[in-house]
């Protein structure tokens, strides 16, 4: 990304009924004043005061109104000289907009370039960067209050702290090598000690937040499988809340996989629908079939629906047919209903739920296994953070170099402990972004929508 061109970008979305232009770098006031006109042009005297005046996106046109105002860097969320324009949204007056500004001297934004402009300019710490993300892709209230924190600064403030520990028993071990005739006043080792067992707690807290990470921001796969006519689609209208899949009586109605997201005791789900498991000669049919089998691979939950009021024994024999692992299964009896009063249901080796969809019986028992299976006794809501994959990557490279840096100032090696106090502060610092490289820069902002 080239940090001195100046840069625009739509950053309300295509199609809504007003449209967001940002323009951020040296020339954007001057462009602002190119394209939009007003009594009171965009200056330093109206700064960050919405101003109403007229777009001219085009010689033959008349004008639209529309608000703009001027923000001058450093205080902005760039760090540089901002333009917003609000005017009127619609594709096509979007674009047409967009058009002018970049005739006038401005560059098309990449994806995430606003965000990474904050961050190189200081504005914010690579896990701050990240939340921006993680807050535009939240799918429910737990994620967006996670993504919240760290755009706060929660986690990048928590790693800087323990890389600033590290850092000084750095500089402390480098004196010692290079004065090791002064008497300098050096602080004692089992200080050192103590404050390196302080920080290595804190970054395994850390680090045992990352399935908890995982499961906020990416969530998790649940696929609804059986065979058919057990109700799977029911069931999936029924935890969404409204019907999303066709229901019929006739076999076979659903013959692709059908996905939504759906929040189930504050767990992100993406649950999906698949096509009934059976022999079919229908081609279409077992083109559904196999992205069944597909997504019950690539799931973490399989809830395997089989009917009570059909027979049971053609029921579990169907069932170990398509199952190939046991640990990701729970069996989910439907029709529980139509069961003869005190008959009981066998065993599948599986946990299992006996509910009825029709009369949305036995849903909550359902609810506490996926609960238990997805979290055991973790809290989503207990972290104050919680890390995502990248940074437990660089936690645990950390954490894996500290037992030699404790046996190296054990035995007095200042050097080798300082080659490995550095590695752990360059690990800490690609969390922050204080000593991250070029590839995760570009893998991270790659991420981004552009016009943010």
């Amino acid at each position: 990304m080239n940090e001195n061109d100046t840069i625009t970008a739509i950053c309300s979305g295509i199609g809504g009924s007003i449209a967001l232009i940002r323009i951020s770098g040296s020339k954007a006031l001057q462009i602002g004043n190119t394209v939009w006109k007003a009594k009171r042009p965009l200056s330093l005297e109206y700064s960050r005061k919405l101003i109403l005046g007229k777009l001219l996106p085009c010689s033959n046109s008349p004008g639209e109104t529309a608000f703009a105002v001027f923000m001058k860097g450093t205080n902005t969320f760039t760090g540089e000289d901002i333009v917003e324009i609000h005017a009127h949204g619609g594709s096509t007056n979007s674009r047409r907009i967009l058009k002018a500004i970049i005739e006038c001297g401005a560059r098309q934004a990449e994806p995430g370039e606003f965000t990474y402009r904050a961050f190189a300019n200081g504005k914010i710490d690579l896990t701050q960067a990240e939340a921006v993300c993680d807050f535009i892709t939240a799918h429910n209230e737990t994620a967006l209050h996670m993504a919240e924190r760290q755009m706060d600064g929660t986690l990048g403030r928590n790693i800087k702290a323990i890389r600033e520990v590290y850092l000084g028993i750095l500089a402390e071990c480098e004196a010692r090598v290079d004065f090791p005739e002064e008497e300098l006043d050096f602080i004692p080792i089992k200080e050192h000690l103590k404050m390196i067992n302080t920080s290595d707690n804190e970054l395994i807290s850390l680090y045992e937040t990352r399935y908890e990470g995982k499961i906020i921001r990416d969530g998790v796969r649940i696929v609804i499988a059986g065979k058919p006519n057990a109700g799977k689609s029911s069931l999936m209208n029924l935890l969404l809340g409204y019907d999303r899949a066709i229901t019929t009586d006739i076999p076979g109605t659903t013959r692709d996989t059908l996905e939504e997201f759906v929040n189930i005791r504050g767990i992100p789900v993406k649950l999906i629908d698949t096509a009934g498991l059976r022999y079919s000669d229908d081609i279409i049919e077992s083109l559904g079939i196999q992205k069944t089998i597909d997504s019950m691979q690539s799931s973490q939950i399989v809830l395997w629906l089989l009917d009570a009021s059909s027979n049971i024994n053609d029921e579990i024999s169907s069932m170990k047919n398509y199952l190939k692992s046991d640990n990701n299964v729970i069996t989910v009896w439907n029709k529980s209903d139509l069961l003869a009063q005190g008959a009981l249901l066998p065993e599948t080796g599986h946990e299992t739920a006996a509910i009825s969809v029709k009369n949305e019986s036995g849903i909550d028992k359902l609810l506490d296994i996926i609960e238990s299976k997805v979290l055991g006794q973790r809290h989503l809501e207990s972290n104050e953070v919680a890390v995502s994959q990248r940074h437990a990557n660089f936690i645990r490279q950390a954490l894996d170099t500290i037992p030699d840096i404790i046996n190296n100032l054990k035995l007095e090696n200042w050097e080798l402990a300082s080659i490995g106090l550095k590695s752990v502060t360059n690990m800490l610092g690609a969390i922050t972004g204080e000593d991250a490289t070029l590839d995760i820069y570009e893998t991270i902002f790659s991420k981004f929508c552009i016009g943010k």
